[in-house]
């Protein structure tokens, strides 16, 4: 007992804390606890109501609403949104991603650096003889062809070898002439200079004409000698045959030495210059590459295919190539600039006519914003464009998912490639593609993300859609042909096919929405049926697309299987795009001029 009172003499603190702790055990073996933890739930129930007065989507930040329900975009329920400090970072006009979200919408970015802006041209073309050594042989003077000793073409003959004998009155009257001159030679020597010159203009040789005066007779067939060794390619006489002076008898084509000719686009002449070199391919000798470079540049383009000659040279000595063979060329070049330049991946870059936009990626710790941008773009590289102006070294471009991250840009009302001021968005065509209808920025509303997200389409109206899609094709396909009054037929197809589309089955927005469409589409199509002119024809033809487009992606129709492609060189520079039922390009905008001019920027499913 005296040992207990002085541990509680000296430990005061002790026993003060022992009894605290005893006396909340016996507090909460009486009592329960019940009402303390009712309590806490409570509280904690009134702080998340409290801090939920903003909902999101877990899988698309950009998501904000006021009342708690589904995402419009995913149909997940939403959830509180946290009030992070970083969150005031961000542009409202960003679309924000969770990495989980990237992850699930498959989205890659590429950081932009400086490089050397290399590119592989390849280029189609033929093989051709060298002209420089192709001989016509003609007659000099008129004969009767006496004997024949070529007797097909495709032989070869060596230069001096007799190709036939030929009989001329004229040529016996010359002689005569020319004996007669030798008897006055001393007393006349000008009637002698011009009787040797008679036969001179029959280019006769001096060596020739000697002989004559040496032997003293008349010869009355002489013979016709081949020019240069090579193959005869042309043979236009036939033993007997009577010929005129200047008649064309024989063609000899030298073919130890050819030339190789390639059509080169527009796009292709900066990368290609004198003295590169080339490798060749040819299809009827696979696995051989030929090495060459290049000799000559034609330096006025074709009008019609908009393409250039490119000539390399081939030895032939052992005949295994042929005039007329299909080859290919590779050229590897280096475009001529100071120094490396930004590069952008093709597969970043969204075309809108003449504008070009990226989507630059910023890192805010848990989450992403991605921010719509336009830039300048330079040559292409094929897999690269050079950037002339809008990226700076270091930032990261979008290049997988570029779409979906412009279609929640869209859905948001944030600048995107379809309406790049952003806000609502004007249906009549394409950002910056006048496509004669009410365009222009509408007043933007708060609401306009769940109006837009809330808006039903009826599944018969998509396939009355879909049908007008499928008659477009028709019309795609006369301008391919370049057939005038085929388009007129087939656009007046797509207008029938557009008054069976009943307006009646789409309710409020969504049928405001289709009047402002219909109107552009209707009058382009009308313009195509009212023109005799394939130009003007296509012109109204690139606006009917970017009409199509957009209704094909606004009310959400499917199952198209179609290819959307473009064409840089359309409507004078501008570019234009359309719509195809095949990968392969075929450009409806040139048709044989230009039949693959162009690529595919996206696959409508």
């Amino acid at each position: 007992m005296n040992k207990l009172k002085k541990i509680l003499s000296e430990k005061p603190l002790v026993v003060i804390g022992a009894t605290l702790i005893i006396g909340l055990i016996l507090g909460w073996a009486f009592f329960g606890g019940s009402g303390s933890s009712q309590g806490v739930e409570a509280t904690a129930e009134e702080h998340a109501h409290e801090a939920g007065t903003l909902w999101t989507c877990s899988m698309h930040p950009q998501i904000k609403m006021e009342e708690p329900g589904s995402c419009p975009i995913c149909g997940m329920e939403l959830i509180p949104m946290d009030d992070k400090s970083g969150d005031s970072e961000i542009s409202p006009d960003a679309v924000v991603l969770s990495a989980s979200a990237m992850k699930i919408a498959e989205v890659e970015t590429t950081l932009i650096e400086k490089k050397a802006p290399f590119k592989e041209v390849v280029l189609p073309g033929m093989v051709k003889p060298d002209e420089r050594r192709i001989n016509e042989l003609t007659a000099h003077f008129p004969g009767r062809i006496e004997k024949l000793f070529v007797n097909f073409t495709g032989q070869k003959v060596r230069k001096g070898q007799t190709l036939a004998t030929i009989f001329s009155p004229e040529l016996v009257t010359a002689q005569k002439e020319l004996f007669e001159a030798i008897k006055y030679k001393d007393s006349n020597p000008q009637f002698h200079v011009a009787s040797r010159n008679k036969l001179k203009l029959w280019l006769f040789t001096d060596t020739q004409i000697d002989a004559i005066e040496e032997s003293g007779e008349v010869q009355f067939y002489f013979k016709i000698l081949s020019p240069a060794t090579g193959t005869v390619t042309k043979r236009n006489i036939s033993q007997g045959d009577h010929v005129k002076e200047g008649m064309s008898m024989f063609q000899i084509i030298d073919l130890r030495h050819l030339w190789v000719e390639f059509d080169a686009y527009e796009s292709d002449i900066p990368w290609i210059k004198m003295g590169s070199k080339v490798n060749i391919t040819l299809k009827s000798i696979p696995g051989k590459v030929f090495k060459s470079k290049i000799t000559f540049i034609d330096p006025v383009l074709n009008g019609n295919t908009r393409t250039t000659i490119i000539r390399t040279e081939l030895d032939n000595k052992d005949g295994k190539l042929r005039p007329g063979m299909f080859a290919q060329a590779s050229i590897q070049s280096m475009l001529t600039t100071k120094g490396d330049v930004l590069m952008v991946p093709k597969s970043a870059v969204l075309w809108t006519g003449k504008k070009s936009v990226v989507y630059i990626k910023e890192d805010h710790g848990e989450t992403y914003a991605f921010h719509f941008r336009e830039i300048t773009l330079g040559e292409d590289t094929g897999t690269h464009y050079v950037v002339v102006d809008g990226l700076m070294a270091g930032e990261s471009v979008v290049t997988n998912g570029t779409f979906k991250i412009d279609a929640a840009a869209q859905l948001k009302g944030s600048p995107s490639m379809m309406n790049p001021s952003g806000g609502e968005q004007s249906l009549g065509g394409h950002a910056g593609m006048d496509m004669g209808g009410d365009g222009g920025k509408k007043e933007e509303k708060k609401d306009a993300p769940k109006k837009q997200s809330s808006m039903k389409i009826d599944a018969k109206f998509k396939a009355q859609l879909s049908k007008v899609v499928t008659s477009y094709l028709g019309l795609k396909d006369a301008f391919v042909d370049t057939n005038v009054k085929g388009a007129v037929s087939k656009a007046k197809a797509v207008k029938a096919q557009m008054s069976k589309v009943d307006m009646g089955l789409l309710k409020g927005d969504a049928h405001l929405m289709w009047m402002d469409m219909m109107k552009p589409i209707n009058s382009n199509l009308d313009k195509i049926i009212a023109s005799s002119d394939v130009e003007a024809q296509r012109l109204a033809f690139a606006d009917l697309t970017d009409g199509i487009y957009s209704t094909v992606k606004m009310f959400k129709v499917t199952g198209l299987n179609v290819y959307y492609q473009f064409c840089p060189m359309a409507r004078d520079g501008e570019g234009a795009f359309w719509l195809s039922k095949e990968s392969e390009i075929k450009n409806p905008y040139y048709g044989e001029a230009m039949l693959t001019c162009g690529e595919t920027k996206e696959t409508i499913k």
